[in-house]
């Protein structure tokens, strides 16, 4: 197997086989968010709709090019390039709580600035093997999280509302500590 270059979410580079990591950081996947509804309908000041806790789960099934089973943008045509959203813990400022059901977001990650992978392929394996994920773009926080979280809310996470991903591989990802990686492209032939 080809060997594959590894950038640690701190930096610091590892090798492995190609699909295998070493020394790369340990995470931690706080939370999950799997939602078959899209629930924020209307406007803002309309006031905070149901956000039934049975969305936040402990497991959920990624499919590549295709999204998280069961969310309600798995399969969308208009999502596939951003059907999984990833936010860090470490971005939403105090007092507003780390909760998916109300940045809406689909996993909530501790140890890693993953607002600074836009552009990347990174990976997260909680067990099962690695998930791969092509950062596509800033998931842009939008007025209703002044309504979710608490007034300001959406000002404090401009730059760290999260990211949007297109899912590579299929997989597993589940509650719990996790390694991140972030993929390298590989390098250019001579000539080439």
């Amino acid at each position: 197997m080809a060997d594959a270059r590894l950038t640690s979410a701190t930096g610091g580079e590892a090798t492995g086989n190609a699909g295998q990591a070493r020394r790369v950081p340990h995470v931690e996947i706080l939370q999950l968010l799997v939602s078959p509804v899209h629930r924020l309908a209307g406007r803002p000041g309309d006031g905070l709709p149901e956000l039934p806790p049975g969305e936040q789960v402990t497991r959920a099934e990624v499919r590549a090019g295709l999204g998280i089973v069961g969310d309600r943008y798995f399969n969308r045509p208009a999502h596939r390039n951003a059907s999984i959203t990833l936010m860090a813990a470490e971005r939403l400022p105090e007092p507003y709580p780390a909760d998916l059901l109300r940045t809406r977001r689909n996993v909530l990650l501790r140890g890693v600035d993953i607002d600074a992978c836009v552009g990347a392929t990174v990976f997260l394996d909680s067990g099962f093997g690695p998930v791969e994920l092509e950062v596509r773009s800033a998931a842009r926080p939008c007025a209703w999280l002044d309504t979710t979280l608490g007034p300001g809310a959406r000002r404090a996470l401009r730059g760290g509302g999260g990211v949007r991903c297109r899912p590579l591989t299929d997989g597993v990802l589940t509650v719990g500590p996790a390694v991140f990686g972030i993929r390298e492209p590989r390098d250019a032939a001579p000539g080439a």
